[in-house]
């Protein structure tokens, strides 16, 4: 991957009352360079319980790359289907989102699913959706 067509890229997941967040952080960090600094916020669910946001901005091209290389390591279908849902995971304002399974991340593994979430700034001229995809869509390898 020579180009990272992004500004920055958002990482983030929630750690429930029920969960051990560094589990949950651990799962982040499967995306992140190494010592990369997450931020943390307490919010209260709808019945009064602990939710923990965790949260980090990569904007640095090199940490970027990182982030996009354990994208890359998507099982071939998810990320063939990844790639054929551009349309649908780049919107208007030209941010790429990625749903991402947080059990699969605390095991080790990239898989697409629910738990942590990716959202790409792209960086595309002039900045339309059109424009956004296919800058994903070069960087990824996939048509």
């Amino acid at each position: 991957m020579a180009s990272v067509p992004f500004h920055y890229v958002d990482l983030r997941a929630f750690s429930y009352a029920t969960e051990d967040d560094k589990r949950v952080e651990d799962a982040l960090r499967l995306f992140l360079p190494e010592e990369f600094g997450i931020d943390r916020a307490e919010s209260e669910g709808h019945h009064g319980d602990r939710i923990l946001v965790l949260s980090a901005r990569v904007e640095n091209a090199d940490d970027v790359r990182g982030v996009l290389d354990a994208l890359e390591a998507l099982p071939d279908e998810e990320f063939d289907r990844l790639g054929g849902e551009l349309d649908e995971r780049v919107d208007e304002n030209c941010s790429f989102f990625v749903s991402l399974s947080k059990q699969a991340a605390f095991n080790g593994e990239a898989r697409l699913g629910d738990g942590l979430t990716l959202r790409g700034k792209v960086e595309a001229y002039p900045a339309k959706k059109e424009q956004a995809i296919d800058a994903v869509a070069e960087t990824f390898g996939v048509s």
